[in-house]
């Protein structure tokens, strides 16, 4: 008889340790993203620099010192530097409950390009924008952070 009150002792206590290693920060999980509005009102205020630009692995935030972003609420997204003005566009949304922003400049190639992205939003606050695109062609990753000046 104590054999059978001891199984099933044993086996919940199994499985609230098996339940107790789960965790809830998946990255999907829709409570962990970025609200899209706030996202939005953060951006348009002021100007952003680019403080990080890792490239599958390569550091190349060089490519926009001395530029300045706007993100302006048409849209329209500007970098300026003390001999430059690159005009593109941005756009934010979400892709399978997931936070995105759109980066879009029309220059056909050098660094401007290379942000022109779909970008996964990891963080959003009033002073900095973190965001992330995974190639689809060979899964290589890069990492873009806006900084507020």
């Amino acid at each position: 008889m104590k054999k059978l009150i001891l199984f099933p002792l044993l086996c919940s206590i199994f499985l609230l340790n098996v339940a107790s290693m789960c965790s809830s920060d998946d990255d999907n999980n829709s409570s962990n993203n970025p609200n899209i509005t706030d996202v939005n009102n953060n951006v348009v205020n002021g100007t952003w620099k680019v403080t990080l630009f890792s490239e599958d692995g390569a550091n190349q935030t060089s490519n926009y010192a001395g530029y300045d972003f706007t993100f302006a609420a048409n849209n329209v997204l500007t970098a300026v530097n003390s001999s430059n003005t690159m005009t593109g566009s941005w756009t934010t949304g979400t892709d399978d409950s997931t936070p995105k922003m759109v980066i879009n400049f029309t220059v056909i190639n050098g660094p401007f390009e290379e942000i022109s992205e779909d970008w996964r939003i990891l963080s959003s606050s009033s002073t900095k924008l973190e965001l992330k695109h995974i190639s689809g062609g060979d899964g290589s990753v890069d990492l873009l952070t806006f900084q507020k000046n």
